[in-house]
């Protein structure tokens, strides 16, 4: 199995030891590297020039899926060796993020694109079916994003554990959604910023499910940053106060087996300031109480981070865990000991990034 770092794809990963080949999906590509005493080295290169939204890995099947924002889902059978096309009934869609859990005995995969739908498959992507019901909740004629085509997207889904007929979603920008029959029908949530970036069900603690939104651009009475519900989302608290280091909050990661250790990261200011800033101005932040208080974590990282993090991932084996974090500036920071400690493993890649928002940085680099 492999360690996952992308926008929208897989972002944690559970062994018996430390997994030693990382993919990074980039602008450029899927870039692989391997592992060799405590150094990383570049070893291939997959789907050169796909912008690479989304990556997953399906363990019964071994099959690597990888989503692109240019419309293409490819899934490999042989470890990223050869490729072929499994978007049928997608409808030529931009992939923004891929997900699976077991139904019935067998895994379902799950792709939500731009413009906002969902679908599904159960037969390894072979072929797709529209869960149409996203699309049939109040408001979602008002759905819309701030960048061109000013089309929201599916960005983020979580499942319960525990009954697989519950589905959250994130919509960028609609909200959150909650279905309790598989996706049939679907309803929104009020009072939340509906600029909904990521939904995760925490493995160690199912009766929470925490929500990612940026208060960089939130209503007065908007719930937002990384907030938390304990009756599957029917009510919402904010874990992060509206002066939070991190106001653009993306990523997320909840350890599989303490639900009290969280990891967070983004930029300070939403993308449309980046290039009059000339920065994301990006951090990782460390919570080791649920949420309770934040530790913007610094040592090892640049004093100043000037691409987003886009993407965190986390590799967990009996005893340790690793901690991965790729940015807009095609860097991967990596960390063993829990955080506290960063290094600059990789650099020099393409970016990685969600859509259009390295653009926003490479044009204020010029």
């Amino acid at each position: 199995m492999f360690i996952c770092l992308s926008p929208g794809g897989l972002t944690t990963t559970v062994g018996e030891s430390p997994r030693d080949t990382l993919l990074v999906g980039t602008v450029e590509g899927i870039f692989s590297f391997a592992r060799s005493g405590g150094s990383w080295s570049r070893r291939e290169k997959f789907l050169p020039g796909e912008h690479i939204s989304a990556l997953l890995f399906e363990p019964s099947s071994r099959t690597l899926f990888a989503g692109t924002y240019g419309e293409a889902l490819y899934a490999s059978k042989d470890l990223g060796r050869n490729w072929e096309r499994r978007d049928r009934g997608i409808g030529g869609l931009e992939i923004y993020t891929l997900a699976c859990q077991e139904v019935g005995g067998r895994p379902r995969l799950y792709a939500g694109t731009q413009p906002a739908h969902l679908f599904y498959s159960d037969n390894l992507g072979q072929s797709w079916a529209e869960l149409p019901g996203l699309r049939q909740v109040p408001g979602v004629e008002k759905w819309t994003f701030p960048g061109p085509p000013h089309q929201a997207h599916v960005k983020s889904l979580a499942f319960d554990p525990r009954r697989s007929e519950t589905l959250y979603a994130a919509v960028e920008v609609g909200g959150f959604l909650k279905s309790e029959d598989g996706g049939k029908n679907w309803k929104t949530v009020s009072g939340l910023n509906p600029d909904a970036h990521r939904v995760l069900v925490s493995p160690a603690d199912p009766g929470k499910v925490y929500l990612v939104m940026p208060t960089t651009n939130c209503g007065p009475t908007d719930i937002a940053g990384v907030c938390v519900s304990h009756n599957g989302g029917e009510s919402w608290v904010s874990l992060t106060p509206r002066d939070f280091r991190i106001g653009y909050v993306d990523p997320i990661l909840v350890h599989p087996f303490n639900g009290r250790l969280m990891f967070t990261a983004g930029a300070k200011t939403g993308p449309g300031t980046w290039r009059k800033l000339h920065t994301a101005d990006a951090r990782i932040a460390r919570s080791r109480d649920g949420g309770k208080s934040w530790e913007i974590l610094a040592e090892g990282l640049p004093e100043h981070i000037r691409g987003n993090v886009e993407a965190l991932s986390m590799d967990v084996w009996n005893g340790g865990y690793a901690l991965f974090a790729g940015t807009t500036d095609g860097e991967v920071f990596y960390s063993d000991d829990e955080g506290k400690h960063w290094q600059k493993i990789i650099q020099g890649i393409g970016p990685v990034s969600k859509s259009h928002h390295h653009h926003n940085l490479e044009a204020s680099a010029a």
